[in-house]
């Protein structure tokens, strides 16, 4: 054997094991990939819930990037009895059987955790959990005895919400809870009512949704004074066994409420809520899911204390300004949804020469790099410039409805179509008067509202504008006697209901006259003076009504 063969041998024989050696690290890091760990997270609600999707953003957020995540959700707000939870069983158990098994289950809620603990030794043997938003404390500890479960609990504070709540409302005699009869309900009422003796000059009451109905919840709510503490915990169903949804439960408090509605956890606010001292269901998501992280790791559950969810103080400013509260009151922590901002932050790039420089020089720049898309731009802005401007022209400024020349543009359309039409004048009665005796403020007020009641009639073939002062004429492409009959009466019952001026209810009348093509005239501006004519035997008449027009030989 030669030199120059044992090199080349010895060559291929380093070549063939660095081969190898890499096809085993990359073997390996795509198990390490595809072995990054299973999380399954079963929630007591459905994805309805906006906390639930708070917490699954956050157990996202607090995952790893190779994590395979899987939801179920046992959504007991809307269905919980022992069928429905018999079949969220079975489904496990089927799932179970044909998947992987998972590293960590996360737990969200009572119903959740409770449902783990009854069936631990059938569906979840040795599986370590992780429970978050956890109600009731003696639940979650009792839990807690396991060594494979841990968690975070959801630690509601009434206490700061009733302080915040004497923030708000100074002379408040009462702190009324909004509560029903679930398992969340249940472990807060309890809570609740532990703050009486804190609050002697307070006293506690409950609005209970699961023992009245719909509306019965909505009278209870209405009744609350304006000098109670309203706080929303729990609200799933009524008394007839109705479920609410979170989303509709927020909607009725905040729409029947007479005092701003306080409210523990994050949902809701920026939907009518005014806050208050919130658990972060997104943070106690995150918690949760690190936790999980570490416990994939190598880490065993029962080397982490029993964890309480962190709570900030959330408010809408809306809401605030709704109840003309002051935003000073509040917390100088609190985090404030819809804050207004200050004069400066909404100017402070005017406000800086050397950003207005800067700003110039890239916008000189600009020019010449994007100038094609500039004239692109322009040209699509002198457009729609051009369509504006004539809708202008079409459109009357006062009322927003077509304008005369938008009427005689369609009406001569018509004509030329040789298309049968009625046109229908009408005419504001006293019109001067209310000028003269309210001042032109309410007769614009007049104006426009006779325009939006005649708007509300509009349709393909009836459509209203404004003639000239305090006339309106609408064209009806129809000259068939009922269809005519039927809006002139529609047009007459604008003035059925009193108007709104200067914040005062009060009686406009207005008569109308109606002409029509080609049976009274077929030329366009007799057709105008017949309407016109029509609607003047009206006024002559006793007014407030209409009439159609009659040529003088008919008459006689």
């Amino acid at each position: 054997m030669t030199a120059r063969f044992k090199n080349r041998l010895a060559i291929g024989l380093l070549q063939f094991f660095v081969f190898f050696f890499c096809i085993a690290i990359s073997a390996d890091a795509s198990q390490a990939t595809h072995d990054g760990g299973r999380v399954l997270f079963i929630s007591s609600y459905s994805y309805a819930w906006n906390t639930v999707q708070m917490q699954i953003e956050g157990i996202e957020d607090g995952l790893g990037e190779n994590i395979v995540l899987d939801y179920e959700f046992m959504n007991t707000k809307r269905l919980d009895t022992a069928e429905s939870r018999q079949l969220f069983y079975d489904r496990l158990e089927y799932m179970f059987s044909v998947l992987e098994p998972y590293d960590v289950i996360i737990l969200g809620d009572d119903a959740a955790l409770q449902f783990a603990l009854e069936h631990r030794d059938t569906l979840f043997k040795d599986i370590p959990m992780v429970f978050e938003g956890i109600n009731d404390e003696e639940l979650a500890a009792r839990a807690m005895e396991d060594p494979l479960i841990t968690g975070v609990i959801e630690k509601l504070s009434p206490e700061r919400n009733i302080d915040l709540g004497l923030m708000l409302i100074p002379d408040a005699r009462k702190v009324v809870a909004v509560l029903d009869n679930s398992m969340t309900g249940e472990a807060e009422r309890k809570r609740f009512y532990s703050y009486e003796d804190m609050y002697p000059n307070l006293e506690f009451t409950e609005i209970n949704a699961s023992i009245l109905t719909t509306a019965q919840v909505r009278q209870a709510i209405y009744a609350v004074s304006t000098d109670s503490i309203l706080i929303y915990v729990s609200m799933a169903e009524d008394v007839s066994g109705k479920r609410y949804t979170d989303e509709e439960a927020v909607r009725l408090l905040s729409s029947v409420a007479r005092v701003p509605v306080l409210r523990m956890v994050e949902g809701g606010i920026g939907e009518g809520l005014l806050g208050g001292n919130v658990v972060s269901m997104y943070k106690s998501g995150e918690i949760a899911a690190q936790t999980a992280m570490e416990i994939i790791g190598g880490k065993s559950a029962s080397e982490f204390e029993m964890m309480e969810s962190p709570n900030i103080y959330h408010v809408d400013a809306d809401v605030m300004k709704r109840f003309e509260i002051d935003l000073d009151v509040l917390p100088p922590e609190t985090e404030i949804l819809n804050k207004p901002t200050t004069f400066i932050e909404r100017n402070k790039e005017a406000l800086v020469p050397g950003l207005i420089l800067i700003g110039v020089l890239i916008l000189i720049m600009l020019w010449f790099i994007f100038d094609n898309q500039r004239r692109r731009k322009l040209m699509k802005e002198l457009e729609d410039a051009r369509k504006i401007m004539e809708s202008a022209s079409q459109h009357d400024f006062l009322t927003g409805i077509p304008n005369r020349n938008k009427f005689m543009s369609d009406l001569n359309g018509l004509i030329l179509a040789k298309r049968p039409c009625t046109v229908m004048m009408m005419d504001i009665d006293d019109f001067k008067k209310i000028n003269d005796t309210r001042g032109h403020t309410a007769g614009d007020e007049a104006l426009k509202q006779v325009a939006d009641r005649l708007k509300e009639m509009a349709s393909q073939i009836l459509t209203p504008y404004r003639f000239a002062g305090d006339e309106f004429i609408v064209i009806l492409q129809s000259s068939q006697g009922k269809i005519v009959e039927k809006a002139a009466y529609q047009m007459r019952q604008i003035f059925s209901k009193p108007f709104i001026l200067g914040g005062e209810k009060t009686k406009v009348c207005g008569s109308i006259g109606i002409a029509t093509y080609p049976k009274d005239t077929d030329d366009l501006e007799q057709l105008i003076v017949c309407a016109d004519d029509a609607m003047y035997q009206v006024k002559k008449s006793g007014k407030n009504d209409f009439a159609f027009y009659k040529r003088k030989e008919d008459s006689e």
